[in-house]
């Protein structure tokens, strides 16, 4: 007679390394490796075979199986919540501009069809992934590159779990199986390691040398990568840490986005929705600071485009300010703490050139930090 065994242990371990679709040349691994006798676990899994040596292991009858094996529900969150949580939330503040409408085609075409995103920071690159994803109901797996980014990070190894070896499934095989969107994000940190994304980048899978398997793309899997550069290092110094990436490497992405900042109409739309979920009133004096701010960050970019200048006020800054400004209720105290992260001569210059736009605020009305603290006036 089979051995009773922990069936929801070994469940969640078959779904983390092969998968909802395994055969029977990877069950008989599995069982090898765990020290579990193949009859045994193949009479638990005997109402998700699907055909000869074949089991499909899908989220609704894992739930109804953990249920009457284990009456646990909650042990169900890995498994089930796992396919929601991977499509990003709609975001109330968001509002598209240049490439979104092209890349979110991308994405709804469902092919495999890679894509480079390079533009300065701050300015919705990897935002705009996100909510188009959000919108077509799309998985997105994101991964945040580094120069220390290497093959286990990407692709899996084996991990030590209760006392034992196993092999877990990184986040490109993860979307490879799934058929999901696979962002590389910040891919210009990277350092020649990411080579061994070649064939992936080709629409060809990989194959997993270490345990012996080849895994095929699933439909609807692509590869989306953002950069601050286009991939050839940074010779200003702007972007630190940021490498020249392996030609072959660049080549396979069909397709390049360069993404700008919005211009000032649509910059405005941006802060007036980051308003609103801070409720915020667009009203007076709060909708006025608003325009200046907009204005404010086009002179600064023109300047920087024009070689005046080695710093910008991106997007992300001015939500920040907003932020501040939603918290401290003083114009000027939000855009000083914001720009606190330049150097004092550049700081002082942006905070000058603000003053002269808003005709409501004083560079010389510094006070106290108990005596300047003010209640939002919303």
């Amino acid at each position: 007679m089979p051995r009773t065994i922990n069936f929801q242990y070994h469940f969640d371990n078959l779904v983390d390394n092969f998968g909802t679709t395994i055969d029977t040349p990877q069950l008989q691994a599995y069982c090898s490796h765990h020290g579990v006798g193949y009859q045994t676990i193949t009479k638990y899994l005997q109402q998700y075979k699907v055909g000869r040596g074949k089991w499909n292991l899908t989220v609704e009858e894992a739930k109804q199986q953990l249920e009457r094996s284990v009456g646990n529900t909650a042990a169900l969150s890995k498994t089930v919540k796992l396919q929601q949580d991977l499509i990003p939330q709609k975001d109330d503040t968001f509002v598209s501009f240049g490439n979104f409408s092209s890349l979110k085609k991308v994405i709804q075409s469902r092919q495999f069809y890679p894509v480079f995103i390079t533009g300065l920071s701050g300015n919705g690159k990897t935002f705009a992934v996100e909510q188009a994803c959000a919108q077509l109901g799309r998985e997105l797996i994101r991964v945040n590159i580094t120069i220390e980014t290497d093959e286990d990070d990407l692709i899996g190894g084996f991990r030590l779990v209760n006392g034992e070896t196993v092999w877990h499934n990184g986040p490109v095989i993860e979307a490879l199986e799934r058929g999901a969107v696979l962002l590389l994000d910040e891919i210009d940190l990277a350092s020649n390691k990411v080579l061994c994304l070649q064939s992936i980048l080709e629409g060809k899978g990989i194959f997993l040398k270490k345990i012996g398997e080849y895994i095929k793309p699933t439909a609807g899997f692509t590869v989306i990568a953002t950069a601050n550069t286009k991939g050839k290092g940074s010779d200003d110094g702007r972007f630190i840490g940021t490498n020249v990436l392996n030609e072959a490497f660049l080549e396979r992405f069909p397709i390049t986005f360069e993404q700008q900042y919005p211009t000032v109409a649509v910059e405005n739309r941006i802060l007036e929705r980051a308003c609103e979920s801070l409720n915020v009133p667009l009203v007076g004096d709060h909708k006025d600071f608003i325009v200046h701010l907009c204005n404010w960050a086009d002179i600064v970019r023109k300047t920087f485009n024009d070689g005046g200048i080695d710093e910008v006020i991106s997007t992300r800054r001015l939500v920040h300010i907003i932020r501040a400004y939603s918290i401290f209720g003083d114009k000027m105290k939000a855009v000083e703490l914001c720009l606190n992260r330049f150097d004092d001569e550049t700081k002082q210059s942006f905070i000058e050139l603000y003053s002269k736009l808003d005709e409501t605020v004083s560079v010389d009305a510094q006070q106290s930090e108990d005596a300047n603290m003010q209640q939002p006036p919303f």
